[in-house]
């Protein structure tokens, strides 16, 4: 079992910076990687990012890309996820969650996610 919480969602305005967290807690046998995932209103759960369990792997939508920046300390068990130049339309709740597929292969689908967190929204607006 692994249990996630994420932080660090709130409002802001267009252009700005906002950095989440993502805690785990648990003690499954296997290594897994981290996804974060966003829903919006009305929308199905669309991926953003993915890294593995030593941080050296990285993975991104494509719209994500160059804008959002995902790692990992494992020291504390926390996985983040960097978001610059926010626009209206990053506006979602954002979810963390484990993948043990995630390992071994790049994973987009929420369905390829074994844990997830309760999300986190953020709002950008102006």
């Amino acid at each position: 079992q692994v249990q996630l919480v994420e932080s660090g969602g709130g409002s802001v305005q267009p252009g700005d910076s906002l950095t989440l967290s993502c805690v785990a807690s648990g003690r499954p046998q296997r290594k897994y990687a981290m996804g974060w995932f966003r829903q919006a209103p009305g929308k199905e759960r669309e991926f953003v990012a993915q890294i593995s369990w030593n941080g050296f792997s990285t993975h991104y939508a494509d719209s994500m890309k160059g804008r959002f920046t995902v790692s990992k300390d494992n020291a504390k068990n926390t996985t983040y996820l960097q978001m610059n130049r926010l626009k209206p339309e990053d506006t979602a709740v954002y979810h963390c969650a484990a993948s043990f597929r995630g390992e071994q292969y790049i994973v987009t689908l929420p369905e390829e996610y074994d844990y997830w967190g309760q999300g986190t929204q953020v709002t950008v607006s102006s």
